[in-house]
This record gives C-alpha cells, sequence and structure tokens, in this order.
C-alpha cells in the first residue's frame, strides 16, 4: 500500500518512518511511505495559509494549496482515501483503528493530511475528505502527532507488521475489556510485589481465567465507560456485572420540601412502588426502600406489597420479582444500617435534585463512576418526592448528581421517570456499536 503523508512540516516524520514497526512495514515493503509538504505545491512567493475569515487571529492553510497537493499525490499513487486529522473529526477509538485498517488494506492509496495553525480551509476538507479523525477532545499545534498516532494503532492491524498476530487480537479495548496485566521473571518478587501464584502454574485454563477477570475487573473500575458502549455480548455483561459494585434506592418520603421551605412528609403512591422497581430490577439494583415515619402511610404501602406478593404474582409476574426488591422503613439511619449489615461496609449516599446544589455537597456528573466507585464500598441513590430533598439531607450525601436537563426550561420529570433516566445513565448498557 502507498501511504502519502501531507504536512507543514516533513522532518518530523523522519525519525518516525525509521523506527519500530512502521519502520519494519517499509523493509517488508508492506507499505511504502511519500511525506510531502504543502509548500511544495505553492508557487513561487506564495504562502500556503491565509488569515481566517472574520474578527479574531488566526490563519488555515489555503484550498487551492490543498486540491494542488491532492492531485499531485493522486496523480503519483493513484486515487487516495483521504484522512484529514482534525479536532472536529471522528473520535479514534479501537473499533474505528480496526475498520481504518480494512480500508487501509482494501485502497491502493491513502492519504493522510495533516493540517496546521488554525486547521485547513472548510471547504477544502468538504471537497476532499472521505474521513475526518480526532484522536481525543483536545487541541494540538497541528496534525502530525495525530497522523503518527492513527499510523502507529492502524499498521499493528496490517499482516505481517506485528510478528505475533495474537498480541494484536488481544490488545486493550479489542473487545469491550482492557488487556490484562503483565508480568516478568526473573524476578518473581519485586519491591514486595509478587506475581500472581496462578500465572506461574502453568495451568493455561486457570491463567485465561484468572486473566479475564482481572482485566474485567479493572475495565469496570476504571474504564467503565468504553465497557458499557461496547459490551454487547449477554457473558461479558454479566462478569463486568459481577465487578459492578451493589446499587441500593431509597425513595424519601420524609424530609423533603413539601411547600415553599417548608420541610415535611409526602404520601407514598402505587407508581412510584412498582414502576421505580421495576427499574431498580432492570438495572441491577439490590434493594430499593421507601422512607416514611408515618404509620398509615406504611401500612399502605404494605398493602400495595402484599397484593404484589399474592394475588398480583398472577397478574403480572414480572411486576411481582420486581416489587420482590421492595421494603419500607421509618428513616433513613434505618435503611443505612440494613445496608451496612449485609454488605459489611456503609454505603455511600448520592443525592439527586432537580436543582443544581453543589454548594451543599460535591457534584458529580454521570461519567464519575470511576471516582465513585474507588471506595469500595456499596452505592445507595437516595431520590426526593413532593418539592425534592431538603438541604439538610443533600448536605448529608457524599456527592449529589447533577441535575437531569433537555434543551428546555421545563424541569419537572416525576420521580419515577427521573429514577429511570439516572439508573440508565449511570449503569444502563450504552452500545456504540453492534458486533
Amino acid at each position: 500500500m502507498k501511504i502519502s503523508i501531507a504536512t507543514v512540516f516533513p522532518d518530523l516524520y523522519r525519525e518516525f518512518l525509521g523506527t519500530s514497526l512502521i519502520k519494519r512495514s517499509y523493509e517488508k515493503e508492506i507499505a511504502s511511505y511519500d511525506v510531502v509538504s504543502f509548500s511544495s505545491f505553492c508557487q513561487p512567493k506564495e504562502r500556503l495559509d491565509g488569515p481566517t475569515v472574520g474578527h479574531g487571529s488566526g490563519m488555515a492553510i489555503r484550498p487551492e494549496v490543498i486540491q494542488r497537493m491532492v492531485e499531485a499525490q493522486e496523480e503519483k499513487h493513484g486515487k487516495a482515501y483521504r484522512i484529514f486529522v482534525t479536532p472536529q473529526g471522528k473520535k479514534l477509538d479501537q473499533r474505528l483503528v480496526a475498520r481504518l485498517a480494512d480500508t487501509f488494506l482494501k485502497a491502493e492509496h491513502i492519504l493522510l493530511v495533516a493540517g496546521r495553525y488554525e486547521g485547513c480551509d472548510d471547504r477544502a476538507q468538504k471537497e476532499y475528505a472521505d474521513l475526518e479523525v480526532s484522536i481525543g477532545d483536545y487541541v494540538l499545534m497541528g496534525g502530525d502527532l495525530p497522523v503518527m498516532v492513527l499510523l502507529e494503532a492502524v499498521m499493528r492491524y496490517i499482516p505481517g507488521v506485528v510478528a505475533k498476530k495474537d498480541s494484536v487480537e488481544k490488545d486493550s479495548f479489542t473487545n469491550c475489556f482492557i488487556d490484562f496485566p503483565t508480568y516478568t521473571t526473573p524476578p518473581r518478587e519485586w519491591h514486595g510485589q509478587v506475581i500472581p501464584e496462578v500465572l506461574l502454574s502453568g495451568n493455561h485454563a486457570a491463567m485465561d481465567t484468572f486473566r479475564t477477570e482481572v482485566a474485567a475487573q479493572k475495565s469496570v473500575k476504571e474504564h467503565f465507560q468504553w465497557v458499557r458502549s461496547y459490551c454487547a455480548d449477554k457473558k461479558n455483561r454479566a462478569l463486568a456485572f459481577r465487578y459492578m459494585p451493589s446499587h441500593y434506592v431509597v425513595l424519601m418520603h420524609d424530609q423533603v420540601i413539601v411547600q415553599e421551605s417548608t420541610v415535611g412528609t409526602s404520601s407514598v403512591t402505587s407508581l412510584d412502588i412498582h414502576d421505580i422497581a421495576r427499574s431498580c430490577k432492570t438495572y441491577g439494583v439490590k434493594g430499593y426502600t421507601l422512607v416514611t415515619p408515618l404509620i398509615d402511610q406504611r401500612k399502605i404501602a404494605e398493602t400495595i406489597l402484599d397484593f404484589w406478593h399474592g394475588a398480583g404474582i398472577s397478574y403480572n409476574r414480572n411486576r411481582s420479582e420486581a416489587v420482590d426488591l421492595v421494603s419500607i422503613k421509618q428513616s433513613l439511619d434505618q435503611v443505612i444500617a440494613e445496608i451496612e449489615l449485609k454488605e459489611g461496609k456503609k454505603p455511600l449516599l448520592i443525592a439527586t435534585s432537580a436543582k443544581n446544589q453543589g454548594n451543599l455537597s460535591r457534584s458529580i456528573t454521570y461519567f464519575d463512576q470511576t471516582e465513585v466507585w474507588a471506595h469500595d464500598r456499596p452505592v445507595l441513590f437516595v431520590l426526593g418526592t413532593a418539592k425534592g430533598l431538603c438541604d439538610e439531607l443533600i448536605a448529608r450525601c457524599d456527592y449529589l448528581l447533577l441535575p437531569i436537563e433537555g434543551f428546555t426550561d421545563f424541569n419537572h420529570l416525576s420521580v419515577r421517570s427521573a429514577a429511570a433516566v439516572i439508573l440508565d445513565r449511570w449503569m444502563g448498557i450504552n452500545l456504540l456499536q453492534v458486533d
């Protein structure tokens, strides 16, 4: 395959192309590289860049320079698949890398365009780019490092570049889990750390199981967004779920705002009981508790639960199964004590609110599982009824989730709708690709 690279600074590629696996791809005649400078496609005294239009400073590579470069490289090497690296492009991950490797193999000519300054004139990108790629949500001085990253990632998949195919197939992020940890021997012990005995046992089946489980555990704890985005296999989902901490939900009918700033109690409703229970069952929540200090309200809730534990089974078995998760307590302290007794650790309390009240407790987003789960404690979501949890209760919690918001000013979800959204955003599958 022929790979053209268009850049402002071709000297940056001299050491890169002559090193390691990229060098091997050239020596084994798997790929040839043609690095060209944008300036070589300019007329004498003509600038390759021009000032950006509109207020503000900045220069961009001019479209006619890009046109000449594309036409010249395609005349030399044939029609190209053209990739522009840009912060606005499609995010590069292992799945895209694998697809690009297939594209590299099928195309006779690949053209990689590394912009500089403010990038390339957008008209040229629209005219010529078959794909725009970004290596992350940050901005570099130019596109040369992204081009090198893309080549390092993609060329590993090209047959013959990496000696052992197995090492590529088991790379981190090739499936929904990262790679397992690696060790060398000697030494068996280093700075008080020892190689796990199972890896020295010679039992390949036991070693594979150990590696899979360690990889799954580390992936869930440190790369959950990747796991949830690519975990399509039911077996892998079950394995990932094993390493998620226990989650619980409590619905507060006490310590809630009932009128203006008045703190009081609210009434139990049947819909809140079985609808939130169904969400809890779906996402693997281990227990769902209603808290009310009022005896008559607890009796109402118990009557509802009795129905679903009795006649309701034949009416709707699935709903009855979900309601099995539900219990009733007089106070939040009782809920916490019961979870601690069951789990051996006090739960972390995560408050929820329709308002941004980060002044009361540390705010977190739905991308902060790593921080929360690093405590190695069960997690208790605290939901409010009426007009929401009172300030004193929110301040008692370890964290406060940012409010659920749309792109409108209306923000009045029912608590059962909010519960479903919260659980899905926090611990639901969110596939980006179906295998």
